[in-house]
């Protein structure tokens, strides 16, 4: 899913609060990365595009604004960009050879922390089922 530049900024603010924010405080926050100020209405329309994409989830404010709501992040950066990752993959008909170039050209410590995670979860696995008991196809 693309995103445009207004979009990631709000993501990048929302996966950086510990608690959900209304929209006049994602404003001042996003405000003070930027030369130009953002409108209440623009940070607001493009929060609400964010909620229908399923990317934020919003809650009705417990204060003296009325129709107010809070908005955070549906899922945690490390899971949007792996589900990204995982989108691309399945958008290929023949995973293999993107696999092959994705581990030649892949940092060397993130290759082995890949393989560490993949070891554990094979681990994980004490006795695979018919699917996942099948030999993987070797990367070309």
């Amino acid at each position: 899913m693309n995103l445009g530049s207004l979009e990631r900024a709000i993501m990048d603010v929302l996966w950086g609060c510990e608690e959900p924010v209304l929209v006049r405080q994602l404003q001042v926050m996003l405000n003070e990365r930027v030369e130009r100020p953002l409108a209440y209405t623009t940070v607001q329309t493009v929060a609400e595009r964010l909620v229908r994409k399923g990317l934020l989830s919003r809650a009705s404010s417990k204060n003296a604004f009325r129709n107010a709501f809070r908005y955070t992040a549906s899922r945690s950066r490390d899971e949007h960009v792996a589900g990204l990752m995982i989108d691309a993959l399945a958008g290929s008909p023949d995973r293999a050879p993107v696999l092959s170039k994705f581990a030649q050209k892949v940092d060397l410590d993130d290759a082995l922390r890949l393989l560490h995670e993949l070891a554990r979860r094979a681990g994980e696995q004490a006795v695979p089922d018919q699917d996942q008991g099948r030999q993987p196809q070797p990367l070309s």
